[in-house]
């Protein structure tokens, strides 16, 4: 929740940001693609300092470093100091999902992670949520400035009491009942080998399950951060929302996308327990990617902001049903090198999220219309369902 928090409250403040600074829409655009390119380029190093160090430094450290730049994003000046804070800010964000990849990986048992993964995204879609509509009231009444290093200081509790709670490993953890302690151990993924061999670029991109992994996760990608991005202005602009009013609209779909996520995470455990574990994975991402492309299409036409944001919250619903198969995916084909795998297909998914924060400006001020930015995520979603068709969960990465 506190990752998109921290991550949706730009987009929140882009009004008070933009007449502070003078900036134009495509300006602004840089700045949400800067954070997006900057959480790209450091997945996959963060997965590997994940599955190396553990999730409990790691999450600790990721916190703190994307908190101190939330703080220092108040002290930008001009368009360039924005953008390096926000692209500071991506870049200490690349650690949280794949260093919870790498903690599901040894805490969870197998039939079990489908349904956990759904409950851990939608934490952040109901963060996200929460933070247009709070955010943009805490900007009304302190500033946006103020706002953003008290989201700051925030963080800063929360890494402190994760380090204090947290166990990289079940046998660890006091805390634990040994009866709990022993279903953990003997129905999680089996661990390998107490050291850990570096997994090596080459068997990365020779695994086609990598790049099927990598291309679906753009598409979702692609869908999603719209809605973290310019689906509050653009509610706002076109609409003639105020800024609460927008956020409240432009927070539907989130809740839609927690929904989603519970859905599409139940769906995975429901169909491994009966032995499928292909359709596990294949079978809720189709779907999703189904619903994503109607909904988009959907919104291209839509009248009024009450009918744009229920087609959204359909695409936005199925978007986020693809993310439980998606990371139990990564899961399954990484094993203890889990936060590289995870990280590299989160690295290609956010530069979709690269894409949207500029195709969405761009296109519409080259065609002076929002319909072909929707168009053209419903054809990505359309290429993700060839992709899923083609995975297959139960080939692991060579490890040489």
């Amino acid at each position: 929740m506190l990752l998109y928090v921290d991550r949706v409250c730009i987009s929140a403040a882009k009004g008070a940001v933009t007449a502070d600074l003078g900036l134009s829409d495509t300006q602004f655009g840089w700045v949400l693609s800067a954070f997006a390119l900057g959480y790209a380029l450091l997945q996959t190093p963060a997965g590997v300092m994940a599955d190396r160090f553990g999730p409990r430094r790691v999450l600790t450290g990721v916190v703190s470093v994307w908190s101190a730049f939330t703080g220092l994003t108040a002290l930008a000046q001009n368009l360039w100091s924005l953008v390096l804070a926000r692209f500071l800010f991506g870049a200490g964000e690349a650690g949280a999902f794949p260093g919870c990849a790498r903690a599901f990986y040894a805490w969870l048992p197998m039939a079990e992670r489908g349904l956990a993964q759904g409950i851990n995204f939608s934490g952040s879609r109901l963060g996200a949520a929460f933070a247009l509509p709070a955010v943009a009231a805490m900007i009304g009444a302190l500033g946006w400035r103020p706002s953003f290093f008290i989201l700051a200081a925030v963080g800063f509790v929360w890494a402190a009491a994760w380090y204090a709670w947290f166990r990289d490993d079940p046998a660890q953890h006091a805390g634990l009942s040994a009866a709990e302690r022993a279903l953990i151990l003997s129905s999680r993924q089996p661990q390998g080998a107490t050291s850990l061999a570096p997994l090596r670029l080459g068997a990365l991109l020779r695994a086609t399950n990598m790049w099927l992994a990598m291309g679906q996760y753009f598409a979702s990608n692609f869908t999603f951060f719209f809605c973290l991005t310019w689906l509050h202005p653009h509610l706002s602009s076109t609409y003639h929302l105020d800024a609460v009013w927008a956020g409240v609209y432009a927070g539907a779909p989130l809740v839609a996308g927690a929904c989603g996520n519970w859905a599409g995470g139940a769906l995975v455990d429901h169909l491994y327990r009966r032995r499928r574990w292909r359709a596990s994975r294949r079978a809720p991402a189709m779907l999703g990617f189904a619903l994503a492309a109607a909904g988009l299409v959907a919104s291209a036409s839509a009248d009024s902001a009450l009918g744009a944001v229920v087609a959204l919250s359909v695409a936005v619903f199925g978007a986020d049903m693809t993310l439980p198969p998606s990371w139990s995916f990564c899961i399954d084909i990484g094993g203890r090198h889990a936060g590289a795998v995870s990280g590299t297909m989160n690295m290609a998914g956010n530069l979709g999220s690269f894409a949207t924060g500029l195709a969405f400006p761009y296109l519409r001020a080259w065609t002076g219309s929002t319909v072909p930015f929707f168009m053209v995520g419903a054809a990505l979603n359309a290429l993700a369902i060839g992709a899923w068709a083609l995975s297959t969960p139960d080939r692991a990465i060579e490890e040489s």
